[in-house]
């Protein structure tokens, strides 16, 4: 993993969140700031999917490589699917929905950082 990619990818995903708070509290629909915000993390997560995967073999434990990988391989779907929804639902609470997708990706960017760092 990429130590200075998993600080991006945490700010990112925390400006995400705040983004969505604000238009969910101001009643704004989805557009194309948040649009580009998803669009980096995603470009980002994508980046940490490859350089997982290569490095996955490192991780000794068997079960904390189930997790590693499962999260590797869950994470880019986090932000796609927050997005389709706000894109299909037009209202507050898909922002709400994408704030939501904003915190997740904060805190399981957050777990692979540990679990890489506990066991390479």
């Amino acid at each position: 993993m990429l130590a200075p990619l998993t600080y991006l990818l945490c700010g990112m995903s925390v400006i995400l969140l705040g983004l969505a708070a604000v238009y969910a509290v101001r009643d704004r629909i989805f557009d194309d700031w948040v649009l580009a915000v998803s669009g980096l993390i995603e470009v980002g997560l994508l980046v940490q999917l490859v350089r997982g995967l290569v490095g996955m073999g490192r991780i000794a434990d068997t079960a904390e490589r189930a997790t590693f990988a499962a999260y590797l391989l869950t994470l880019p779907v986090v932000p796609v699917a927050a997005v389709y929804l706000a894109i299909k639902e037009k209202s507050r609470w898909s922002m709400g929905a994408v704030a939501v997708g904003g915190f997740a990706v904060f805190i399981m960017v957050v777990r692979l950082q540990q679990i890489w760092d506990g066991h390479v």
